[in-house]
């Protein structure tokens, strides 16, 4: 509406020389009305905008002149300059485009002037000789040619003259580059001139009419000399590997086109070009002229890259359209197909890959033009079943998981184009059920979902034959893809597959179908789905769904919305009206319909879906639904609900009063959100309400300002305008008021997170006015001094976001510190930063430097400060607030340096002290912060800063060599340089020497004894560290001082050194170099730079704390960034210099060699991956390219002990280069040799080679298979088939190979010891990894059957772990089809009974092979399937004919338990195979044989061993789960009757063995638990009735704790009334005593034992009380003592299972206990229970505070409660429970009539324990310990003061509305007086803080404020009671700050409770 100022165009301004000025000047006439006055105008602006209007007018002028004009001296000069004026021009100026344009439109009579004109100046143009100025007259040519007819008839007239010239700077240009090499910046340029110039070439050719003829074509002809000699150069380009690849591509393209143009006749260009890529050219019969210029096409070895851009020139550079090159053109297609199958194979650098990729993508294109017109012969080739289609099949199915999306996407339009084909192959024939279509269609649909090109080539498919054939097969594909969106990266392939469908589907509904119907089916098939994930699906799914699906869906079918709103409005109904007539559609513990239906109004709005009204959506949903939404329990549906009222499609539509109202309520309970994701959209959301206010605002706005009278008739605006505006400016000031409140003392880190985002984003939306653009509110307006202090305060934050977020809202604001504080607060901040800046916390120096950074820009520093200045700063107005800020941090730079400089002094005599008193690193990183903040670039005081910087440097190696002895000692981490008697000193020097054979420091040469006489003993240590008095003298303290001590001496080194490293880094990146030293424009010599170099280099390659080398690795990083865009060459090849110098360090492996061979060769593999990964990507990586091949070698097997180190080394290094992300795809070719080398390494003797292999083995796993993607590390997921994994690496196929062949003899050897193959492992890591697809083809290459055999044996492993790991590497490589028979093939290997000799090794190997793969054949197939069940019953047979070694016929249990678990597997899977499979397994005599292991198995018999037989519990639990099968399935077939069983229930539960019963147990309580949430179908099996008396017996002898906490679970999950009154006579234990006796072990046991105790013991106190109601009394006891329990298991420090068990016994016993009309509990006792509601709502843990909103919920709804708010029957979010909660409680105390007795107790809440203030005086005067790493009192949910906030909210309301007052005064005496006696403390304590204490005792001073606030509502409310207050003082704002005592009043918003 144009309320936005549009960005204005930047044009560079045109110029002309002095004479062509000169000439204007003479030829302007008087007037200025003749084109020289015109030009003369133009040329004198200094804006390229206006220019373009003066040159628009050239023509136009010129038009008026007659043709008499051409002989015009004043035109023709003109002219030229205008020829001047475009060749000056740069090529992307628009000037040129304009000029071109105008000068087309030239009058015919000025167009032969004009033509001389511009052709003498480009002539001018190509006699150049400069080098670097080739680039703009290739520039020249190349805008000539483009759309403008002058420049083309010039170029035409000097065509000869511009061959010339791009022959002659193309051959200068590559001499320069040769000669450049090493300078990569000047190489770059040269390479994008060559680039230019061949394309420049190029057009020339396909644009030039010259061209087309044939007079060119002679020998002598200068054009065809010049042709011959740019085709040459292109030969010799192509050829060149040193350039870069688009280069060379770009060649190739040229090449193809040069021969199409030169060569005649062009009927046998096809064959010259096939003959050439197939290196087949006969040099006889080819022309000279080509072999002159080709020569190394036809007659070298052209490299695979070379032979890629000419098959890529052949497709883009021939015309393969409507069959022009007949029979040869079809010919070369095919043979270009096989050249490029061949290259596939051969090719393995990721560009090229990439290449490749497109040229064959290009390839169908070609194959498609040509089909359109092709023989018989060509068709058959390019079939569906041809081979060449084939093999671009095996093509797609190989990349299409391909890393790079690139190459994925071409994979897409191959397959595509596939399709496309076969349809032109088959044209005229119904496609559709074509074999090739549906073939391929149910082969992809036979693939796993997580294979992101099942997506892509579905998705062709369906355009391709239509979606209504492939839901033909499987009508559930679209709820198997929603399934899936849980996965982010498979979510935008799945969401673009089901647009494609669901397009697709109602295109063809809506032609199949006249009437309407269609819409329901299409309803059904696509909506439905969508529905139920919204409503019953996780988090994850919902949130993907909602982002990518549902907005495609609704944008092409907006009117599903009403079907969507319909269905969901239905639901809730049903849910809130208790009638689950749609189940499916949301249960309680989902988003349910509710969150659905909020997702969809949100997306429809903000697409616009909702236009035919502003209120069109209120009418979907209802208030109430809106509020529900926006306090929900589930994050995603306020997140839904708020997106619905801030999103709109229409920036300017109007916000109504309900939405901000709404607004105002969500900011209330919702700025707390625990996840970041949550809190940023919240904020993001909310920015997006702000900017529409904004935009709306503008529009009222004008809208008042317009002078009509009448009320404007616009649906924007139902209200005056004015009206509107006010609202707005009261919201955002009510919303301002809400977000400081929110900043209160004791907020937590997300509170304030949220807020100070918040209120960033209003300062950023309502900025001040520019210009005429109204703003509707101001933040700065609403800032006073409270409020200012406030976000001061929160610098003190331990999180340094929060410091960030208020740094940058106060310097959003326009009103300064100076405005809010006097000079000597600033005085006192000031010197606070300075004490920080030296605390040995390391978070003090953070909240230092933004104090001092916010003084610096507020211009609030002392003045004392000016002394630091020598010279002041001169500024214009325009530049003062940059040059006082550059002043302000000059002067602070200064004071930090100088007293760094007294502390380095002292640091230098005695490191510990400084350490303890004064650690360094809070100076340096106060230093850093301020520099970041400056632009260093634009500085003015340069002579000043010039010895800032030089003593800075300096200053940071003094600090360095201070530090660096500790941490580059051996141990820095276990060095304690100091000691206090001489035997442990001699005991510190005995480790020291062992710890550090190759460390010279000195400072560690000797243990250090503090002796009396020192002037550094213990005591100073003792007082100047931790303020002890030195007259202690308690050795236990001295010893606990120097444990503390040793660890702050690690922490200043080790922070310094990272603090150093940052400095330097960032002085590299941000200050301006001097490229000489005489200059005065830079503050960083080129020595400098080589120091800092060589610092970094030092400290990388020396030091051994991984904190100290990871963080100058950051800095070094900086550093090397800035060498390689350095223009100065000298830096520019340090970083290569220095690779070369470690890498011979590295492999000379000197003795005396400080480089770390051990912590992983600690900052060595940072070192180098820094120079490596700051090489331009763009460039060829020679840098990277020679050191891999340098550590590949060195990182080999060795036989020679003094290459151990170099190994090691290499192998760390290969670790990290092979981690670093930014390295990408140009590592990816060096993977294989990696493997080979860490397999390699693994079968090492030296363990430190095994050790880094196998952390190489680790980085290399995850290079090559990406991070883990699904929680089972064996998931298909986690995986790549077999054929990607060796095209990908095609070297590995081979070795592993023969390394598993390898492995697997030495497995199977005959020797007596066994061979122990270590690199065993990591192959089969690898091999389980891999897994065959259905998609690899019948290909033999790289098949993956050879390895079966040796997998196979590699089972037959000595070692357990190996056999289990070759059994589950063994499935992947068996097709699912295939797998019966290699299950009976692996049985038949089987020893019988009868044989003598065999090793038990080789049948567990054997028996854990057949497990997986029946596992994963059970897995793989549906029950129903026929086939299935018929190879499960064959397989079953051959297991019965081995069935002895089930029995004790073996001896070993290992392999027993194994067998066993297989039978007991096949009862599994046949149970699932049919429902009436008894039969099947009855007719088999399955079970008569599995009785008979039983009954012959020591469950039965008893054991004769001791528990130390191994395989002894792996057997129990085997044996025990087939014991327990074979009693249900007996149970079963008679009825539920235990006959004919061999083992009962009750003789396991007896079992000596613990293993035993806890899977009986488990077994058990899985069918009581079922029956208990009723999802058994007929409840408890009969076979278990009546088995209480069992299970109390069991309970009082249980010995094992996880068998007794099972029997607990059966005996809560039990009716009590069946087994409680039986307690007495089994366990003789009267049922009260029991209680007693569970609540013991409730208070004793440990957590889950105590928590299933708790719950046990409270299901018994609830039947006591529900069946016993007139002997209550007689427990009353008990209750008290259960209530104490309760009390108890509530405490912060317990388990989260405790308190997750207290929270479900309050929930089950809220209707008895909590919300009874008739309260069963004394008064106290029911508070207390409610008190332990509100702590577990404000617990730190959210899955306890959401099980606690369970409890709020259920009270809030029963009978006598649900009127207390108005979110009964609803899911809340633990925010608003809390006030839920106080508001049901008063409600209920007042129903009760207890507010006498229980308002006191109340009170107590408000005024917190009675040890609160104690403990602040405590922590102010007790000693603080030096915990370096413990932060102050986190607290990220918990605040105190909102709690104070609801509580006394709601008392009031219970007060107002009761009327209730004390009878008595004396009621409430001893609350007065305790909150008087807390009021004189407070103000005490106060009094007593030091100056600036919010930053200096920030916790102290925060616990005092707290307090300060609980004990003023407490007087509030004490004062109202006694009449003194009306409410209007009470609801003053309790986050008053103390020392500004301001009375704010905020209005009060309504409770939603």
């Amino acid at each position: 509406m144009g309320v936005k100022k549009k960005k204005e165009m930047q044009v560079a301004a045109l110029t002309i020389c002095h004479q062509d000025l000169e000439t204007l000047k003479s030829f302007a006439d008087v007037e200025g009305k003749n084109l020289a006055s015109l030009l003369l105008h133009c040329v004198q602006l200094t804006d390229g905008v206006s220019q373009i209007h003066y040159i628009k007018q050239i023509v136009p002028l010129l038009e008026k002149a007659d043709k008499n004009g051409m002989c015009d001296p004043t035109i023709q000069s003109c002219l030229d300059i205008l020829a001047g004026i475009y060749l000056s021009l740069s090529l992307k100026n628009p000037l040129k485009k304009v000029l071109a344009s105008s000068l087309n439109s030239l009058p015919d009579f000025f167009l032969p002037e004009a033509m001389h004109r511009f052709t003498s100046r480009l002539q001018e143009e190509l006699n150049t000789t400069d080098l670097y100025s080739y680039r703009k007259v290739t520039d020249n040519i190349s805008s000539c040619m483009e759309n403008f007819n002058l420049g083309r008839a010039s170029v035409n007239n000097l065509l000869k003259n511009v061959l010339h010239f791009l022959q002659k700077s193309l051959i200068e240009i590559l001499e320069e580059n040769r000669k450049c090499a090493g300078n990569h910046i000047i190489q770059t340029q040269l390479m994008n001139d060559l680039l230019v110039g061949i394309r420049v070439s190029m057009m020339l050719v396909q644009k030039v009419q010259d061209f087309q003829g044939n007079l060119w074509k002679t020998s002598d002809s200068p054009i065809w000399q010049n042709m011959c000699g740019l085709l040459s150069i292109f030969t010799k380009v192509l050829s060149d590997d040193d350039l870069l690849q688009t280069v060379q591509s770009t060649s190739g393209l040229a090449i193809i086109l040069f021969i199409k143009t030169m060569f005649h006749p062009s009927e046998k260009i096809p064959h010259l070009i096939s003959s050439v890529l197939l290196r087949s050219v006969d040099c006889t019969s080819v022309p000279e002229w080509f072999m002159s210029s080709c020569r190394s096409l036809c007659c070298g070895d052209i490299s695979q890259s070379a032979v890629l851009f000419l098959c890529q020139g052949t497709l883009a550079m021939l015309d393969w359209q409507n069959g022009s090159m007949g029979r040869s053109g079809e010919a070369l297609l095919l043979d270009t197909a096989h050249v490029l199958f061949t290259l596939s194979s051969q090719i393995k650098e990721p560009t090229l890959e990439m290449f490749l990729s497109r040229i064959l993508a290009s390839w169908t294109n070609s194959a498609i033009q040509v089909l359109e017109s092709s023989s018989p012969s060509l068709t058959d080739s390019l079939n569906g079943n041809s081979s060449i289609v084939g093999r671009l099949l095996e093509y797609v199915y190989t990349h299409w998981e391909h890393p790079l999306d690139a190459l994925r996407h071409q994979t897409k339009i191959m397959f595509k184009n596939l399709l496309q084909m076969h349809r032109l192959t088959v044209e005229g024939a119904d496609f559709v059920p074509d074999p090739f279509f549906v073939e391929l269609t149910e082969s992809l649909l036979r693939l796993e979902w997580h294979i992101k090109g099942k997506y892509t080539c579905l998705g062709c498919l369906v355009e391709c034959i239509g979606v209504e054939h492939i839901l033909a097969i499987d009508k559930t594909i679209p709820s198997q893809i929603l399934e899936v969106m849980g996965d982010q990266s498979l979510v935008p392939y799945a969401s673009d597959l089901l647009e494609t469908m669901f397009r697709n589907h109602k295109s063809h509904l809506k032609s199949q179908t006249a009437e309407s119907s269609w819409i329901d089916q299409w309803h059904e098939t696509w909506v439905s789905p969508l529905l139920f994930i919204l409503c019953e699906g996780n988090l994850d799914q919902k949130s993907y769904v909602i982002d990518y699906y549902l907005p495609k869906l609704l944008s092409y079918s907006p009117e599903s919305l009403q079907y969507m709103v319909k269905i969901l409005q239905t639901s809730i109904d049903a849910k809130t009206g208790q009638e689950q007539s749609f189940p499916s559609l949301g249960s309680c513990n989902s988003r349910g319909a509710l969150g659905a239906l909020m997702a969809c109004l949100r997306i429809a709005r903000a697409h616009g879906h909702l236009q035919s009204a502003t209120d069109t959506w209120e009418n979907l949903v209802s208030d109430a639904r809106i509020k529900q939404g926006l306090i929900h329990q589930h994050c995603q549906v306020r997140i839904d609900t708020l997106g619905l009222l801030c999103e709109s499609n229409r920036s300017t539509e109007i916000v109504s009063m309900e939405e901000m109202q709404w607004i105002q309520f969500f900011i209330t309970y919702n700025l707390n959100s625990q996840s970041p994701g949550v809190r940023q959209q919240i904020c993001s959301l909310l920015k997006k309400l702000f900017c529409r206010i904004q935009e709306s605002s503008q529009v009222l706005y004008k809208l008042e300002q317009s002078k009509s009278k009448r009320e404007p008739e616009n649906e924007l605006t139902k209200q005056h305008p004015s009206v509107s505006l006010q609202q707005y400016k009261n919201f955002m000031s009510s919303i301002c008021n809400s977000l400081f409140e929110a900043l209160f003392p004791g907020s937590s880190y997300s509170t304030r997170f949220s807020a100070l985002t918040i209120l960033g984003s209003i300062a950023e939306v309502f900025h001040v006015p520019e210009g005429r653009i109204y703003t509707v509110y101001q933040l700065s307006h609403d800032i006073d001094v409270g409020r200012f202090q406030t976000l001061m305060e929160c610098f003190t934050s331990t999180f340094e976001d929060v410091k960030i977020l208020a740094f940058d809202l106060l310097m959003k604001l326009s009103k300064t510190a100076v405005h809010f504080q006097d000079s000597g607060k600033l005085q006192g901040l000031f010197q606070a930063a300075l004490e920080l800046s030296t605390s040995t916390k390391p978070y003090d120096c953070v909240t230092a430097s933004y104090l001092l950074n916010f003084l610096i820009w507020q211009d609030a520093l002392p003045s004392s400060l000016s002394a630091y200045l020598t010279q002041q700063v001169a500024c214009d107005n325009g530049d003062r607030p940059a040059a006082v800020v550059e002043r302000n941090t000059l002067m602070v730079i200064k004071c930090l340096m100088e007293n760094l400089e007294e502390e380095v002094s002292q640091a230098e005599n005695s490191l510990l002290q400084a350490a303890a008193a004064f650690p360094m690193y809070g100076r340096v990183h106060c230093i850093t912060g301020a520099l970041q903040k400056l632009s260093l670039n634009s500085l003015q005081l340069v002579s000043e800063w010039r010895p800032v910087v030089e003593k800075l440097l300096l200053m940071s190696y003094r600090l360095s060599t201070v530090v660096s002895p500790v941490i580059q000692s051996s141990s820095p981490e276990g060095l304690i340089p100091m000691d206090t008697d001489s035997e442990s000193a001699s005991r510190l020097q005995m480790i020291l020497n062992e710890i550090q054979p190759r460390d010279t420091n000195d400072y560690f040469n000797q243990a250090k004894i503090l002796k009396e006489h020192d002037s550094f003993d213990m005591k100073d240590l003792n007082a100047s560290v931790v303020n002890i008095d030195t007259s202690t003298e308690i050795k236990g303290k001295e010893v606990k001082t120097c444990d503390v001590t040793a660890q702050m001496v690690l922490v200043c080194c080790w922070r310094s050194m990272k603090e150093v490293a940052l400095l330097l880094g960032m002085l590299c990146q941000l200050l301006p170099m001097q490229p000489v030293p005489e200059s005065s424009d830079g503050l960083l010599t080129v020595e400098q730079v080589k120091e800092i170099g060589d610092y970094f280099k030092q400290h990388l390659l020396q030091s051994r704390h991984r904190g100290a080398f990871e963080l100058a690795y950051t800095g070094f990083v900086k550093l090397t960034e800035v060498l390689n865009r350095c223009p100065n060459v000298s830096l520019q090849k340090l970083p290569e210099q220095w690779l070369w110098s470690v890498l011979e360090e590295i492999k000379c492996s000197d003795p005396s060699s400080k480089l770390c061979a051990t912590r992983r060769s600690a900052g060595i593999p940072f070192y180098i991956q820094a120079l490596l990964a700051s090489e331009p990507k763009k460039g060829r990586m020679d840098l990277l390219k020679i050191t891999m091949k340098e550590l590949i070698s060195l990182a080999g097997p060795t036989d020679d002990i003094q290459s151990t180190v170099p190994q090691v080394h290499a192998l760390n290094i290969l670790r990290a280069l092979f981690r670093d992300t930014r390295l990408g795809e140009n590592i990816i070719p060096y993977v294989a040799d990696g493997a080979k080398a860490a397999i390699l390494g693994f079968t090492s003797p030296v363990w430190a080679v095994r050790n880094s292999s196998t952390l190489l083995f680790s980085a290399l796993i995850t290079r090559i298979f990406g991070v883990k993607r699904a929680k089972d590390e064996h998931s298909k997921t986690n995986r790549m088939t077999g054929r990607e994994f060796f095209s990908r690496f095609p070297e590995l196929y081979p070795f592993l190979l023969k390394q598993l062949e390898t492995v697997a003899n030495t497995v199977d050897s005959d020797m007596g010891e066994p061979n122990r193959h270590p690199s065993m492992f990591l192959l089969l890591l690898v091999l389980e990894r891999l897994y065959a697809s259905p998609m690899d083809g019948t290909s033999s290459a790289l098949s993956m059957g050879p390895f079966v055999p040796f997998i196979m044996r590699c089972g037959h492993s000595p070692v357990y772990h190996s056999r289990e790991m070759a059994a589950r590497a063994l499935v992947p490589f068996v097709m699912i089809d295939h797998i019966p028979n290699t299950i009976r093939t692996l049985l038949s290997t089987l020893p019988s009974c009868t044989d003598q000799c065999f090793r038990q090794n080789h049948i567990h190997g054997t028996l854990l092979q057949v497990f997986h793969l029946l596992q994963a054949y059970s897995d793989s197939k549906h029950g129903t399937n026929s086939d299935f069940q018929h190879e499960l019953t064959d397989i079953t047979v051959c297991t019965k004919a081995k069935l002895w070694l089930a029995k004790r016929q073996n001896p070993c249990l290992v392999t027993r338990a194994v067998y066993i678990d297989i039978l007991f597997l096949l009862t599994c899977c046949l149970n699932r195979s049919a429902k009436d499979n008894q039969p099947v397994l009855e007719s088999l005599g399955f079970w008569e044989e599995v009785r008979g292991i039983i009954s012959g198995s020591e469950l039965i018999t008893g054991f004769p061993w001791a528990f130390k037989v191994p395989g002894l519990p792996q057997y129990l639990q085997s044996l025990t789960r087939l014991a327990i099968a074979a009693v249900w399935a007996a149970a079963a077939k008679s009825g539920e009757r235990e006959t004919n069983v061999p083992i009962s229930f009750s003789q396991l539960l007896e079992s000596a063995f613990p293993e035993v019963r806890s899977l009986t147990l488990e077994a058990l309580l899985e069918k009581f638990l079922a029956a208990a949430s009723g999802l058994g179908e007929k409840g408890v099996p009969p076979l278990l009735c009546n088995m209480g008396e069992k299970f109390l017996l069991l309970a009082m002898k249980e010995n094992h704790p996880e068998c007794f906490c099972k029997i607990l679970k059966i005996l809560h999950c039990m009716d009590p009334g069946e087994w409680l009154p039986q307690t007495e006579h089994c366990v003789h234990l009267t049922p009260k005593e029991f209680l007693i006796w569970t609540m013991d072990i409730a208070s004793n046991e440990r957590s889950e034992i105590q928590s299933v105790a708790l719950r046990l013991a409270s299901k018994v106190i609830s039947h006591h009380m529900q069946t016993c109601v007139e002997n209550r009394e007689l427990i009353a006891a008990e209750l008290k003592q259960w209530v104490q329990l309760v009390i108890l298991s509530c405490e912060d420090h317990l388990p989260t299972e405790s308190r997750l068990a207290v929270v479900e016994v309050l929930t089950s016993t809220t209707p008895l206990f909590l919300t009874n009309p008739h309260p069963i509990l004394e008064l106290q006792d029911t508070l207390a229970l409610w008190k332990c509601v509100l702590t577990l709502l404000q617990s730190e843990e959210q899955a306890v505070r959401d099980a606690a909103t369970e409890t709020v919920t259920t009270a809030m709804s029963q009978e006598n409660t649900c009127q207390s708010t108005e979110f009964a029957f609803c899911q809340v979010d633990a925010s608003i429970a809390l006030a839920l909660a106080l508001a049901v409680l008063c409600d209920l105390l007042q129903q009760w009539d207890q507010l006498a007795p229980g308002l006191p107790i109340l009170l107590g809440w408000l005024l917190g324990e009675s040890d609160d203030l104690v403990a602040c005086v405590e922590s102010m005067h007790q000693v603080e310990e030096d915990y370096l790493f413990e932060k102050a009192e986190v607290n990220f949910w918990a605040e105190t003061l909102i709690f104070v906030k609801y509580l006394c909210k709601h008392l009031f309301c219970l007060l107002s509305k009761s009327g209730w007052r004390p009878p008595s005064p004396e009621m409430l005496c001893h609350l007065q007086r305790m909150v008087s006696e807390q009021c004189h403390l407070l103000s005490q304590f106060f009094r007593e803080l030091p100056p600036a204490a919010e930053f200096v005792k920030t916790v102290e001073f925060t616990r005092l404020r707290i307090q300060e606030e609980r004990t003023l509502a407490c007087l509030r409310l004490l004062a109202f009671l006694e009449g003194k207050e009306g409410e209007d003082t009470l609801v003053l704002s309790v986050w008053d700050s103390y020392a500004e005592s301001r009375q704010l009043t905020l209005p009060r918003t309504e409770a939603a409770c």
